[in-house]
């Protein structure tokens, strides 16, 4: 029967364990020594070898010929603990022998003398899963144990342990394998499987495997199964579902171009195929890691890149990007990873994502106007002026569109008149007073009321020129809005949306708007002259 890799080569000894080089080293010497604990917990995250080094330590202080602190693999009880019918080592999943009642049955069984080897063993693995009556159980017999039991606790999740279990415990942390180490390992097994692979297919699924050993083992079995020769990097993509490096620099070099066709249409190819929009999602992820670390830290971040993409890629798409816009990039693609598992439609999610990366516009929080203040600022710090939208205009259906020739001194007057004149008014963007209200409302909640898109406003906007005039309906809004700092937002918010600087001004309509102007005309002139004018009650 075919048996998977990660399970076929499994270490057998100490000097076999990849990437703990400083546990295994403690482990070997304590058996050397014989100053063995009774108890050990092992903690770290998934394939990092924690059940293998809990094997391998209850071979070793069972072992009858153990070498340099590692079991031989070759006696009676090496051989017996390996094909699992040993009774004296107990392989324990607490996951679903969590209760009380499992530990006292284990208590009862352990005061017995070991049978076929020197020490009784229990591997618990999981062993955070265990009830709170069930670790109680189990307090009192790993605290004083008899001289011929060992418990070995493994564990993913260190803070579901109770402290009094711990301080009994000899603890060991297992670090995520490095990538180049998994690579290596992927490489040596595929060579005693007699499987061709690239270096670069090694070292994507050496990234993949996430500093878990044991995954990279099971993606090289799923791609060597897929392969009809040789493993490359498109196969890895192929039977993984993923969209690739080339892929990811691509998306991100369309949001950089403010692309969002091209983005849409390299999405949309990619989905078509089959591709894993979150793994798609997560690769660009880490490739906004990857330019914020360089941009920020360029020494010391070179060497803690994903390798999600080649060092000519990165530096390609490095000067395209702020640290700002980085920061916003990644917050978004992680808020849209967060809500796949409560989404109907992922594929809408990443395309509203992308539109929003391509389009910072379309957000009016901080984040967003943050990132468009610092491309300005770099923009502006390097000698290149961002350039400004033209208005938005209308033309009459019977106006022209080419400019006739008229001579010369009629041009010149024409323009004379048109700069004496005052700015006609211009016609609105469309969305732009629903964005500016959701803009007011979102700083000031208590404004909502008074700036609205419905048909009875209170407050209808004009644009003459750079001036945003808003006509208020009777005095008592007029005094509601007409502040200093409800101005100061409003033409911030609207230079924004309309990529131009704007003033504003708040003015009354209806029916008091010309009694209004007339008394601010007659209180200004007292002012300046009182002993001329009185204003009578």
């Amino acid at each position: 029967m075919y048996q998977a890799l990660y399970r076929k080569y499994r270490p057998q000894t100490f000097d076999d364990v990849i990437g703990q080089q400083s546990i295994t080293r403690i482990l070997k010497t304590q058996v050397l020594t014989d100053k063995l604990s009774h108890a050990y917990l092992f903690t770290g995250s998934r394939g990092t070898g924690k059940t293998t080094c809990s094997k391998i330590l209850a071979k070793a202080v069972n072992c009858l010929n153990p070498v340099d602190g590692n079991p031989c693999n070759c006696c009676a009880a090496c051989r017996s603990i390996d094909s699992g019918a040993c009774m004296d080592v107990l392989e324990i999943d607490a996951a679903s022998n969590n209760g009380v009642d499992h530990v006292r049955s284990l208590r009862e069984d352990a005061v017995y003398a070991p049978a076929e080897v020197k020490k009784r063993v229990y591997i618990i693995d999981e062993v955070h899963m265990l009830s709170t009556s069930a670790f109680n159980a189990l307090l009192k017999i790993i605290e004083e144990p008899p001289a011929h039991l060992m418990f070995i606790l493994a564990t993913t999740e260190l803070h579901k342990v109770p402290a009094t279990i711990l301080s009994r415990c000899q603890r060991f942390s297992f670090r995520r394998i490095r990538p180049e180490d998994v690579a290596a390992r992927i490489h040596y097994v595929a060579y005693e499987e007699g499987l061709e692979i690239t270096e670069e297919a090694a070292n994507l699924l050496g990234r993949l495997a996430d500093g878990a050993l044991r995954d990279g083992l099971s993606l090289l079995d799923q791609c060597a199964a897929a392969a009809k020769d040789q493993i490359t990097a498109e196969t890895v993509y192929t039977t993984l579902g993923i969209a690739g490096a080339r892929t990811a620099a691509a998306l991100l070099t369309a949001v950089a171009e403010r692309d969002a066709n091209r983005a849409l249409t390299l999405f949309g190819t990619q989905y078509s195929e089959g591709k894993d929009l979150a793994a798609l999602v997560d690769e660009l992820v880490s490739l906004c890691r990857d330019l914020l670390l360089l941009k920020t830290a360029p020494k010391t971040g070179a060497s803690m890149l994903t390798g999600v993409c080649s060092d000519a890629e990165l530096q390609a798409l490095l000067p395209r990007f702020t640290p700002a816009e980085l920061l916003r990039h990644t917050a978004l693609l992680q808020n849209t990873a967060s809500g796949f598992q409560k989404s109907a439609n992922r594929r809408v999610d990443v395309e509203l994502c992308l539109l929003r990366m391509c389009d910072p516009a379309l957000d009016l929080d901080a984040q967003a106007i943050n990132a468009r203040l610092s491309r300005v600022e770099t923009m502006l710090a390097s000698g290149v002026l961002p350039a400004a939208r033209p208005p938005a205009q209308t033309l009459p259906d019977d106006e022209p569109t080419e400019s006739a020739s008229v001579p010369e001194e009629t041009a010149t007057e024409a323009a004379a008149s048109e700069q004496a004149s005052p700015p006609q008014e211009q016609t609105l963007p469309i969305g732009f007073w629903a964005d500016l209200v959701s803009a007011v409302r979102k700083w000031k909640p208590s404004l909502g009321g008074y700036f609205n898109t419905t048909d009875a406003k209170l407050i209808v906007p004009s644009l003459s020129g750079d001036m945003l005039e808003l006509s208020a309906l009777g005095e008592t809004v007029l005094k509601i809005v007409d502040h200093d700092d409800v101005r100061a937002q409003v033409a911030e918010q609207a230079s924004m949306l309309l990529h131009r600087p704007i003033r504003v001004r708040f003015t009354l309509r209806g029916a008091d708007a010309e009694k209004h102007e007339k008394m601010k005309e007659l209180m200004e002139k007292q002012r300046q002259y009182p002993e001329i004018i009185h204003v009578s009650e």
